[in-house]
């Protein structure tokens, strides 16, 4: 008999939302013109493309020339670091040491510092405070790590960058101080208002939301200077040229917008299934342990180590029982050296090589977790 699927990898990929689908389909078919065509249809096209883009900065509490749509979240963190670091070429770079690797590989190209996290995965403030110094130009801390589900202080970090600005303007150094955040794993679940964030440049990723994959949004706060990285005919307001995305647009304004509708409720949910799984976990495994911070963690990340188990065998057992999981972030899964994200917490290769991660979405239920814990402490005892 073939065992009930349980998908429990949301952070990786989501399902398209069947009203997303709904909403992108006529520019998959029938409005399938350039959104630059002057003829009647394609002016259609693009007060579409234009309407979603409205949509979108509102829901962003932003205005719609701030907004920008690239191919995915990897794209709009380039744009972010590449961009800012192109225009301020002599500015210093300052990273969490637990950021995706769409951050940290271009912050390498301009020799950026990566900010130390605690055990938890926390940025420390004193720290960062302690490495702005006056030619630092751009901070990027991600609002949720993808690995451990931990939920950074932004608009700490924020108020920090804003009282440093104020210090700069009575010490008449021009330097600009803008504060990057990638949000992907966030917009599910938390308030992503640019004004309350105080985050000068805000990266979404359309895949992780319900929405179309290789569909994301750059929040570019007025003011900020960056060099765009591709160019061209000059779209998106000469920041990323290309011919538009009119379904990747329209699907992704759609997803964003039914994110931020059940964002409470669902959020709600799923921390009473976090709550759950932790339970059970204490009671039928107790020897598991579980990785982040509990008081600062996203309610969809449960990620855990299993000591003296090997996480890939454990991985493909569940799989073949109908479960999937993942051993780390997706976008980094060819890569068999230990995580950066848990060698920044201080993990050995050992317990890394025991650890696994479980993400939530809107299909979990009770059941599903009571089933996977079972599963997990049958395979568990095995090793033992």
């Amino acid at each position: 008999m073939k065992n009930m699927s349980i998908y429990l990898d949301y952070a990786a990929a989501t399902p398209l939302d069947k009203n997303v689908e709904a909403a992108m389909q006529p520019f998959l078919s029938e409005y399938f013109h350039n959104p630059s065509a002057t003829y009647l249809a394609g002016r259609y096209v693009r007060q579409q493309v234009e309407q979603s883009r409205a949509a979108v900065a509102r829901l962003l509490g932003a205005k719609p020339s701030e907004i920008v749509f690239t191919a995915g979240a990897t794209e709009a963190n380039n744009l972010a670091i590449q961009g800012v670091m192109n225009r301020f070429s002599h500015g210093e770079l300052l990273a969490s040491a637990i950021e995706h690797q769409s951050v940290l590989e271009p912050a390498k190209l301009w020799g950026g510092q990566e900010v130390l996290v605690n055990q938890q995965g926390l940025v420390d403030i004193n720290r960062l405070e302690s490495m702005i110094n006056p030619t630092t130009v751009l901070v990027s801390v991600m609002m949720v790590n993808n690995e451990l589900g931990t939920v950074q202080p932004i608009k700490e970090i924020a108020r920090l960058l804003q009282k440093i600005r104020i210090q700069r303007g009575r010490n008449r150094n021009k330097q600009p101080l803008y504060l990057h955040t990638d949000a992907a794993q966030a917009a599910n679940y938390f308030d992503l208002n640019a004004a309350r964030l105080g985050a000068d440049l805000i990266s979404i990723n359309g895949g992780k939301i319900y929405g179309p994959k290789q569909s994301g949004v750059l929040f570019i706060r007025t003011g900020v200077e960056l060099r765009p990285l591709i160019l061209g005919g000059g779209q998106e307001l000469g920041r990323r040229s290309g011919t538009e995305n009119p379904a990747g647009a329209v699907g992704l304004a759609t997803a964003l917008a039914i994110a931020a509708a059940r964002r409470k409720t669902e959020g709600r949910r799923q921390e009473h299934l976090r709550r759950l799984f932790v339970a059970e976990l204490t009671k039928h495994l107790p020897t598991a342990l579980l990785n982040g911070a509990p008081k600062h963690s996203a309610p969809h990340i449960i990620h855990l180590s299993l000591p003296g188990t090997d996480n890939e065998r454990v991985m493909m057992e569940l799989d073949e029982q109908g479960i999937q999981c993942a051993v780390g972030s997706a976008c980094s899964a060819a890569n068999h050296d230990t995580s950066h994200v848990l060698r920044a917490v201080g993990m050995s290769d050992k317990q890394a090589r025991s650890s696994l991660r479980f993400s939530l979405g809107r299909s979990t239920t009770e059941t599903d977790v009571r089933r996977v814990v079972r599963l997990l402490r049958a395979i568990t005892a095995t090793d033992s």
